[in-house]
């Protein structure tokens, strides 16, 4: 396995972002969610506009990227993270960022990917002098067993209503920095 390279993503990276949601989110939630869902999700998080506005509001995206076989250098998967305001969630005098997204090729999963993704915004929070990093995963989610192997905490359990008659049920899990 060739190194795993973090890049920045820009506004055209766009289409990839969500190539990639659109890849993994089926094997990721399609026996926790239903389609309806997913697709829902998909529209309201990763169209153009949405991830023009996440970028532009202060979201950074990250690009894992890898060698291939053949020489080239393949996009593999990307995380997003951004400070967070909410005060009463970290203390008054703490700061901290939340990883909003995380995702890999189902292909490529296992190969240290996500890992550096996840390095890449801890790095980023750090940088910013957050005392914390926090993300919301679905309970049913693998990934929440590969979060707590990277030392972050199960805080609470919330079910956040996000329209349509649609909910996430999920763990918000916190990495003390």
């Amino acid at each position: 396995m060739s190194e795993i390279i973090i890049t920045r993503a820009g506004l055209p990276d766009r289409a990839f972002i969500r190539s990639v949601s659109e890849r993994t989110w089926p094997s990721t939630y399609g026996h926790i969610i239903s389609q309806e869902q997913i697709d829902f999700m998909l529209d309201w998080m990763y169209s153009d506009a949405s991830l023009e506005k996440q970028m532009n509001t202060g979201c950074e995206f990250y690009i894992a990227s890898k060698q291939n076989d053949n020489g080239d250098i393949d996009a593999i998967g990307f995380c997003s993270v951004s400070p967070d305001d909410n005060k009463a969630e970290v203390g008054n005098n703490a700061k901290a960022h939340k990883l909003n997204k995380l995702y890999v090729l189902p292909a490529v999963q296992g190969t240290g990917a996500g890992k550096a993704l996840l390095n890449k915004s801890i790095e980023v929070a750090k940088a910013s002098g957050s005392t914390s990093l926090f993300l919301q995963v679905n309970k049913q989610n693998t990934a929440y067993t590969f979060y707590l192997k990277k030392g972050f905490i199960k805080e609470l359990e919330f079910k956040f209503d996000i329209g349509n008659g649609f909910y996430m049920d999920d763990y918000v899990m916190r990495l003390h920095l």
